[in-house]
């Protein structure tokens, strides 16, 4: 049997997966909805030594891709790793991207760590995951493997969100308010269904901190774009168009309505579905060579192993902070 045909049907078996949380107004990147959609569709592209081990574990990949978002709520300095203001170094009008050190000891000795810290370290984060992941395979330690697969994928997914890379995170400077929820929440409720995420096979790279920053660079140029097209159909669109109520949980809330948003994602060109897309071949891609750096070790032997009830217990005592807070760390995108 070819890699090709189980790959294929896993895929349709997995467009099923997963109705969109709406209980919670808090919008995080992606949305739960599309960070548990990015980790699921990565296992589809790894290669048959790494993809029995993936599928056997999916619903807890897919499941706990939303636990860095839910650790914002106890665990300060959680924030910081999900987003990098990177148009904060643009003084005088330079390319950020030609000052800011790629190296994170480089960046520190030109900018200090709490300056670095305080606009966000997202592409430094998925290179310190990556290495974390690298550990727990040649340890053999499914917690760990999991844990960190899955976390990585939530920080990957976060480093390709344009608003990620912005000190007008949520439009609050050019009074485009809610345009983050808008932009990675909203869009991917009404439209995933519909996106086509057979992105191939993962390859090596061998330079994972560069693809992270790539990801930054990519999702950065795309900025102009998502407030200047919402800024566009805003006028032309009344606010009765604009806006409908919905029921949230036990409450209505406000929100763009059907008419708006996939008049504003049409006029993007796709640009959600490409970005969720590359968010799910880099997450294979460091996957697959985290594991190649280990050494390639022998995944069969850990398929049947069930997560530790420690990490579970862990892991539950995250989500019930999560539950009980009101506000966590760092700055939300209502």
């Amino acid at each position: 049997m070819t890699w090709r045909a189980p790959f294929v049907a896993l895929v349709l078996g997995a467009m099923l997966f997963a109705l969109p949380e709406r209980t919670m107004p808090t919008a995080h990147a992606w949305g739960f909805y599309g960070h548990k959609r990015i980790n699921r569709m990565a296992c589809f592209t790894l290669p048959p030594e790494m993809f029995g081990f993936y599928k056997r574990h999916i619903d807890f990949i897919s499941d706990h891709a939303v636990d860095p978002d839910r650790r914002r709520y106890a665990v300060e300095g959680e924030a910081q790793r999900h987003y990098i203001d990177i148009d904060h170094y643009a003084h005088g009008g330079v390319d950020p991207f030609e000052v800011m050190p790629r190296k994170w000891s480089d960046a520190v000795a030109k900018y200090t760590e709490d300056t670095l810290q305080a606009y966000g370290i997202v592409p430094w984060h998925v290179d310190v995951m990556f290495g974390r992941l690298v550990n727990a395979f040649q340890r053999g330690d499914v917690d760990r493997i999991l844990k960190y697969s899955t976390e990585l994928g939530h920080y990957v997914g976060d480093a390709h969100v344009p608003l990620h890379t912005t000190e007008n995170y949520n439009g609050q400077l050019t009074d485009q308010y809610g345009i983050h929820a808008f932009w990675e929440s909203r869009i991917p409720e009404l439209s995933a269904e519909n996106y086509d995420h057979l992105v191939g096979r993962a390859t090596y790279v061998d330079r994972p901190l560069e693809v992270a920053w790539e990801a930054v660079q990519a999702s950065h140029a795309h900025l102009d774009s998502v407030f200047g097209i919402e800024k566009r159909l805003s006028r032309e669109f009344p606010e009765d168009k604009k806006y409908v109520f919905e029921d949230r949980g036990r409450s209505g809330m406000r929100t763009y309505s059907r008419e708006f948003t996939l008049a504003y994602e049409h006029a993007m060109g796709d640009m959600v579905e490409q970005r969720m897309n590359a968010s799910i071949i880099t997450l294979g891609n460091l996957w697959y060579s985290a594991w190649v750096n280990a050494g390639q070790p022998d995944l069969t032997r850990m398929e049947d192993k069930e997560v530790s009830d420690s990490l579970k217990a862990v892991l539950k005592a995250e989500e019930e902070l999560y539950r009980e807070n009101q506000k966590g760390y760092g700055r939300d995108h209502e």
